[in-house]
């Protein structure tokens, strides 16, 4: 958002040294006394004069409910001023993804009940069948949910993320600096290709009646594990989301949530021009991480490969090595004659039985092999680690895909039943 121009006063949810993606971390969860205190210090010095807030990632439904209260506050403070379109909320209500929830049970009844302060929501598509309570198998049953979304909560504008459906159409991507749509294997009479896995979102604008008007952009799928593309993208909305309306005649940004009229056709809503730019924006970013993450990832896999070999060897020096007898065979030679050991001053000490020279060596045996997969270990999870920082977005080396992308998407009309 700042590389964009927006100046931005951050209240962290979390105090953690790094993403939970790494499967380790250190830190704290903020306490909702802790986020109210930090925002009353905003107050206190006049900095609340906010005109747009992006809510995302909160951990416990008490802190939920702190933030849920500063973005309450600062709508009623726009209305009170005569001025309903000062102030937007983004919400993102981070609950889960692929069927699983990955915050406590009692967080999902207080997003129900913060949805309806919003102006605009960013569920996946797990996240919108908890709010909806209807099950996305296709898409007229994602259309139903995004109609109850409208219908029971009132949420002006919302887009559903990430949706993966089996009977999606194709996608609606141009090149780079192409104004139009790439013509479908049918249109040019040439048998149909393998089709290159696409995802979607779906987004709507509400009308005065609260009826949906919907649109959908797919894109190509980037077969790669990445971190941080949930923050990027409602970061991205929420600033292309105002430039959009503040480039849209009619006095919009005066007006509650930035409703269009109910005339405004879905592709022309300021929320489907925002939803194209963004996804610009992250294709291009996500393409570049990605390019650069195979180099990073085989340096990593090379290096982890090399110690693992390296261990490898002295395992198989263990497990071959030849005993006290000579042998060479890892047995013992029951006919062996026990010679007596003798202290550091060379003198003859008690002699060891022949189970007890077995047990040491075996004893010591089973040392070297902890110690080695001890080792193993220990390099299988520093590439996981090394994995983990090169899936993470490089935003700030790609500033001028943040702000001009190249590459274009198209939204289509989706008709709700």
């Amino acid at each position: 958002m700042q590389s964009l121009g927006c100046d931005v006063a951050a209240l962290n949810t979390v105090q953690f040294s790094n993403h939970t993606g790494y499967r380790q971390f250190t830190g704290t969860r903020v306490s909702a006394s802790e986020i109210t205190d930090l925002y009353r210090g905003l107050k206190q010095s006049y900095l609340d004069d906010f005109d747009m807030m992006l809510s995302g990632y909160v951990p416990g439904a008490p802190a939920l409910e702190a933030v849920g209260e500063i973005a309450k506050e600062l709508k009623e403070k726009a209305q009170t001023r005569g001025k309903p379109g000062s102030f937007f909320w983004v919400l993102d209500p981070v609950m889960g993804d692929n069927g699983s929830l990955y915050v406590a049970q009692d967080v999902v009844p207080v997003y129900k009940g913060l949805v309806k302060y919003a102006d605009l929501i960013l569920p996946n598509q797990f996240e919108a069948e908890l709010l909806s309570e209807v099950k996305i198998v296709d898409m007229p049953s994602l259309t139903r949910a995004i109609s109850v979304l409208h219908e029971r909560y009132a949420i002006p504008h919302i887009i559903i993320t990430s949706v993966s459906l089996p009977d999606s159409s194709s996608p609606s991507f141009t090149a780079p600096n192409s104004s139009a749509p790439t013509p479908t294997p049918q249109e040019e009479g040439q048998s149909q290709p393998p089709r290159t896995k696409t995802l979607s979102v779906v987004g709507s604008t509400m009308t005065s009646t609260r009826q949906p008007r919907a649109f959908q952009i797919s894109f190509p799928a980037i077969d790669c594990y990445f971190s941080g593309t949930g923050d990027m993208f409602s970061a991205l909305m929420l600033v292309r989301m105002r430039e959009a309306v503040y480039n849209t005649e009619g006095g919009l940004t005066e007006r509650e949530s930035w409703l269009s009229d109910d005339a405004v056709d879905a592709l022309d809503l300021p929320l489907a021009k925002a939803a194209e730019k963004v996804l610009g924006s992250m294709h291009e970013v996500l393409t570049k991480t990605a390019e650069g993450m195979k180099g990073r990832v085989e340096r990593a896999r090379g290096f982890v490969e090399e110690q693992l070999k390296r261990e490898e060897q002295r395992a198989n020096g263990v497990n071959g090595c030849a005993n006290g007898n000579g042998n060479g065979d890892g047995h013992v030679d029951k006919k062996a004659k026990l010679e007596p050991e003798t202290n550091g001053n060379g003198v003859p000490g008690e002699e060891k039985t022949e189970e007890e020279r077995v047990k040491g060596e075996e004893d010591e045996r089973r040392k070297q092999v902890e110690e080695l997969e001890k080792e193993e270990a220990e390099a299988r999870k520093r590439l996981h680690l090394m994995k983990s920082k090169s899936a993470e977005l490089r935003l700030v080396r790609h500033l001028d895909s943040l702000r001009h992308p190249e590459v274009e998407f198209r939204a289509r009309r989706i008709e709700c039943s």
